[in-house]
């Protein structure tokens, strides 16, 4: 089993290797140019329109992070820091996919009353509710 703690260094991680120091996470730049042992290169135009779930502002950059979440639980790189844990965990799956495009070191960087979730849904471009859970989560830790 995989902890919070280690899929937050993971996601430090990702973020480190394609050099990404500021909101929003540009996830479908990442996905679309893996560095070298990660996943083939993805065509965003091969991807079903349905794939994609528009039931909020930002939904589709949630989907898209899942997406990166099963392409990094199956690649090299991945299975190397231990994601094929949760390759068939749905929940870990949404979690690790909140700290990818939330990452808590840039949320901790926020001025205290700028951790809201309509702040965090604006500066990091993701849905209100997902913002809610990832200040939840890390409440929680």
């Amino acid at each position: 089993m995989v902890t919070s703690a280690q899929l937050e260094r993971v996601a430090e991680e990702l973020l480190a290797e394609f050099n990404i120091t500021s909101p929003p996470i540009p996830i479908e730049s990442i996905l679309q140019h893996p560095k070298p042992g990660m996943w083939e290169e993805l065509d965003m135009s091969q991807i079903s329109g349905g794939f994609f779930q528009v039931t909020a502002n930002y939904s589709p950059r949630m989907s898209m992070a899942r997406l990166l979440v099963r392409q990094l639980a199956r690649c090299p790189w991945g299975i190397e820091r231990g994601l094929d844990a949760i390759k068939k965990d749905q929940t870990a799956q949404h979690v690790f996919a909140r700290m990818l495009v939330m990452p808590k070191a840039m949320i901790t960087q926020l001025e205290a009353k700028s951790q809201t979730p309509e702040t965090i849904s604006q500066h990091f471009e993701v849905p209100d509710d997902e913002a809610r859970q990832r200040l939840e989560e890390l409440k929680n830790d």
